[in-house]
Parts: structure tokens; sequence; C-alpha cells
């Protein structure tokens, strides 16, 4: 195949991609190259990262829920070798956090990383950047959670936390249910700082789109041999998905984008706009 791509491969990739195929199902399914549908990965989802950092900003939301969602990279964390390490330094365990609008269900900002303090300011001093006014927040009982929050808002938010209570992974008759959640028996909520409302203390929004996000980004899903080998791929996946949840896909709920609920945008886009974004000079070849 030549170096050159047409903008209908390019466009039909990308497709295939955010639609939770694999790199290697994408190959057969197009015909195009692994090296190239990585190639073509990295400068769409930088592209989109590019594009969403600038547009993400002074964001009018009024309820916010927080969540970090597990993944790995080259080989889970008890699996890394120093042969692993040569291959992908970053290998091992990574968290992916996200920030929700419950009410227009935007994902206002995400970060790759690890599950620590760093990586908690980071991400929660990114959120407080782009929001334009005081919010409520909703996170789980991780206390990185609010270390950050307080750091970042100071008393400039409405904070609340959610705790769920869980049973154990037995079922009625005794037996061990390997693969299936652990019950949840309750929760309690709690008030971290100022006066959320009790009645919006919840994650239920954000745990929806973890589940979104191992649908539609094979990486990410579980007991598969589809996971990331390199984090730079991860982190660019994540880019494009975001640009493909926030302004591609019609949320069931809302019948339009959540961009287009948050005011960001006028229409539906298309793959081939968001392609577009890294070749806009390819644009005229498309028709």
């Amino acid at each position: 195949m030549s170096n050159f791509i047409s903008m209908d491969k390019r466009v039909a990739v990308i497709s295939v991609l955010v639609e939770g195929c694999s790199v290697r199902a994408t190959v057969r399914m197009t015909g195009v190259s692994k090296g190239a549908i990585l190639r073509l990965l990295e400068s769409v989802g930088t592209a989109c990262s590019e594009y969403q950092n600038r547009v993400l900003v002074n964001l009018p939301a009024k309820r916010i829920q927080c969540d970090e969602i597990w993944s790995f990279v080259a080989a889970k964390q008890k699996n890394v070798t120093e042969s692993v390490k040569s291959r992908e330094p970053m290998a091992g365990d990574v968290w992916t956090w996200v920030a929700m609008d419950a009410d227009t269900k935007l994902a206002c900002c995400w970060w790759v990383g690890q599950r620590d303090t760093h990586t908690a300011r980071a991400f929660i001093g990114d959120l407080e950047s782009r929001l334009a006014n005081r919010v409520q927040m909703s996170t789980d009982g991780l206390k990185m959670y609010f270390h950050a929050i307080a750091e970042s808002f100071g008393n400039g938010i409405d904070y609340g936390t959610i705790h769920k209570i869980y049973g154990g992974t037995v079922d009625e008759s005794g037996a061990y249910v390997r693969y299936s959640p652990a019950r949840c028996l309750g929760t309690e909520t709690k008030v971290m700082i100022g006066h959320p409302d009790p009645a919006h203390i919840s994650t239920s929004y954000i745990e929806r789109q973890n589940l979104t996000m191992r649908m539609q980004m094979r990486r990410y899903t579980r007991l598969t041999n589809a996971f990331s080998k390199s984090l730079t791929n991860h982190i660019h996946s994540v880019n494009l998905f975001y640009m493909w949840y926030n302004f591609a896909r019609v949320h069931q709920t809302l019948r339009v984008t959540p961009a287009m609920e948050a005011g960001l945008s006028d229409h539906v886009w298309s793959i081939q706009e968001i392609t577009t974004l890294a070749f806009p000079s390819l644009l005229s070849l498309a028709a």
C-alpha cells in the first residue's frame, strides 16, 4: 500500500476505532497497515486534545461528578518485569481520571496517570481552570480528592462524597462468583466542603460513562489481549474517544451530543470532521 492514505480510508479507520475495535481488527477491516493506523491515531488524537483543550473552557456547569477508571499498559502491575520496562518504561497500572457535567453529560476534562496525590492535584487543578462558576462536586470516598479539591477550590465549592457499601462476591447458594461484581448493600453520603444538595451527591452518571469507555475502547476491555502496549498510544486513544463522545455521539437521553447541550457546538460532528482536525488540507479531497 502507498504511504498516502486517502481521506476516505482515514475516516474509515477512525470510525472503526471509535466503535470499539482493536488495532489489529482495524487492520483486517480496512486493509490499512498497523503502523499507518497508529500514526493516524497519534495525529488525530493529538489534534483532538488540542481542540478540546481550547474549547472546554469557561464551562457554566452546576453539578460535576468525578471518578477514576483502571486500565494498564503493556502488563498489569504485578506482571511488570525489567524486560517489560525496557520496552515500555511506563508499563503497569494506569488510571484515567474523568470529570463530567451531570446535566449536559459533557466530559469537562480527563487526566491519564497514577492513582496518587500528584495526579489527583493535576486533574482537579485542570478542572478548576475550566469552570466558570461555583459548582457542586461529587466523588467517591477516595481521600486524595478532598485534599486536591480543597487545594484548588478552597471554600469556593460545594463538595460531597458518596461511599458504597458492598457485600461479598458469593451467590445465594454460597458459591464464589469470580467475575460478578459485589452486591451493593447501600450508600453513605458525606458533606465535605460548603453546602452541597444531598439529593445530588451522586456518581451515577460518571460511573455509567465509565461503562461507555470500556465498551467503546478495546484497550479498556477486561480480560483481553487488546490492552495498550504504549502509554502514548493509550493517551491518544483516550483523547480521540472524548472528542467522539463529546461532539459526535448523540446521547440517548439528551437526543443531542453533550457538546450541543453545553452550547459548545451547533451540530453533530461527523467522523470526517474529527479526522480533518489533524488534516485540514485534505478536506477538499474528501468529496
